[in-house]
């Protein structure tokens, strides 16, 4: 089995291997993967007790209502701090059950076993977990790292194409504020190359992590698209859009507002648009009201002394962070979407 290190722990790649555990486990997941795939998990697990909990899943369960729910189900099996809990789905159920895993108790060890593209390349990795509330996504939350991370690509085989498309957002956003040689490999990918592109991508997130793990720096980079696409979630109360696709159209928000810097030309504009769009992932978005977007663009967790932090490609493989945007600047970018 390949691995990545990062801090005390493995993020391991290939087959499904036994989990071994002591104490108790607690797996949660939503109904469709424990449907498809909680047979195969519970094979794979040696425990003294193991429990299942399921909650919905979607942006808008990303709530202090799930915690209660998993915090209620480990309570009633009598699960303590040698106890385990396993998150079993994407990155909604990854970032609830590091978050929950993080609080009960004072906190307990957690595994992610990631089953969407998304979640194994991006929201597994590097400990950041929480939950939205009505003021914005991932404002309440904890930096509390994994026990141990496992990407098997079988589970990706039931995703529908519109959630593993998602996924390549991110990808796509990696290599353009990390790595060209990357970037220019994505325009060559095919089905084949799947594992090794997951590893690239883990590989420069671990990277980033570990050199900063609670985002003081470089690992803001990270959320390049990101400060346009919360704003377009909130506003469609995360119904219209799944989060890479939303992802994919701040990128190219973003893109734009870096074209007016001129950090990126219009050619690398133009190319990174059209990988997105190789996905089948959107680029436009029609915003209705250009200063309640804004408004909701402050809400981002990066905004500080309400000024907005935006992080740009500049060119492709390196990235800038700019938190003096003129509002003049930004709202022509804004009229562009409008």
């Amino acid at each position: 089995m390949y691995r990545i290190e990062l801090f005390d722990y493995s993020i391991n790649f290939g087959t499904l291997p036994k989990i071994t555990h002591d104490g108790k486990v607690l797996i949660i997941s939503n109904p469709k993967i424990s449907g498809l795939h909680m047979q195969k998990l519970l094979k794979n697990i040696q425990a003294r007790e193991i429990y299942i909990c399921t909650i919905d899943d979607g942006e808008e369960y990303k709530t202090m209502a799930s915690v209660e729910s998993i915090l209620q189900s480990a309570f009633n099996h009598k699960l303590d701090r040698k106890s385990l809990f396993i998150a079993f789905g994407g990155g909604v159920i990854g970032d609830i059950v590091g978050f929950s895993a993080g609080i009960f108790m004072r906190g307990i060890p957690f595994i992610q076993i990631p089953t969407t593209l998304l979640s194994q390349v991006d929201s597994s990795i590097g400990g950041k977990v929480g939950i939205n509330n009505n003021y914005g996504k991932n404002l309440i939350g904890l930096f509390n790292q994994p026990k141990e991370v496992f990407i098997d690509e079988s589970f990706l085989k039931t995703l529908p194409s519109r959630e593993f498309n998602s996924g390549f957002a991110e990808i796509i956003k990696m290599a353009v504020c990390f790595d060209k040689e990357f970037f220019l490999q994505l325009h060559k990918y095919d089905d084949k190359n799947l594992l090794d592109t997951i590893k690239m991508a883990v590989r420069i997130k671990a990277k980033i992590v570990k050199e900063d793990e609670k985002e003081n720096g470089i690992r803001a980079a990270l959320n390049y698209g990101h400060t346009f696409a919360h704003a377009i979630e909130l506003e469609t109360n995360y119904k219209k859009l799944l989060h890479g696709e939303a992802v994919s159209i701040g990128m190219v928000m973003a893109n734009s507002l870096a074209l007016k810097l001129n950090l990126i030309s219009n050619e690398e504009s133009q190319n990174i648009k059209n990988l997105l769009e190789a996905f089948n992932l959107p680029t436009t978005y029609k915003i209705n009201n250009i200063n309640n977007f804004k408004s909701l663009m402050l809400l981002d967790k990066k905004s500080q002394n309400n000024k907005i932090k935006f992080v740009l490609p500049k060119g492709i493989g390196s990235f800038a962070l700019n938190d003096d945007v003129s509002d003049l600047i930004l709202d022509e970018v804004l009229r562009e979407f409008a």
